[in-house]
């Protein structure tokens, strides 16, 4: 595990329970997607059972309304941080290639974001998600 990697989430504070569940398993697919060295090996319990292996970084879950997400994708993008987000529109959709269509009829200024996953340096993390509480 890199000590200087964090890996970040950002929930839209107003979002139900099950939503949020949501929205943090699909954004942070796509780091754990995209970042295959994040993968720790797989697990096997004492009766010889394999399990399959999880990300090695601690993940950090924060709550913001949603001009602080704006914010934070704004900082996001002025950064060049990599990282994977969630709309309202991908409620409705059922499919990937839909949801990927969703997020493309929208200029970035005109997402309606209710989550995002960050993974990089824990000093652009942290200058991405200053001033916001830990999800509770």
């Amino acid at each position: 595990m890199n000590s200087d990697i964090k890996i970040a989430v950002v929930l839209r504070e107003d979002l139900p329970v099950w939503k949020k569940l949501n929205v943090t398993a699909f954004t942070v697919s796509g780091i754990a997607g995209s970042t295959e060295e994040i993968i720790g090996e797989k697990y096997e319990d004492k009766s010889g059972n394999t399990y399959l292996p999880m990300i090695t970084q601690p993940i950090v879950i924060y709550s913001a309304n949603s001009e602080k997400i704006k914010k934070v994708h704004e900082k996001a993008l002025r950064k060049g941080a990599l990282f994977s987000i969630f709309t309202e529109d991908l409620f409705l959709s059922s499919t990937d290639e839909a949801s990927r269509e969703a997020v493309k009829a929208c200029n970035s200024n005109e997402l309606n974001i209710v989550g995002m996953a960050f993974q990089n340096e824990k000093r652009i993390i942290d200058k991405i998600v200053k001033g916001l509480s830990l999800q509770k």
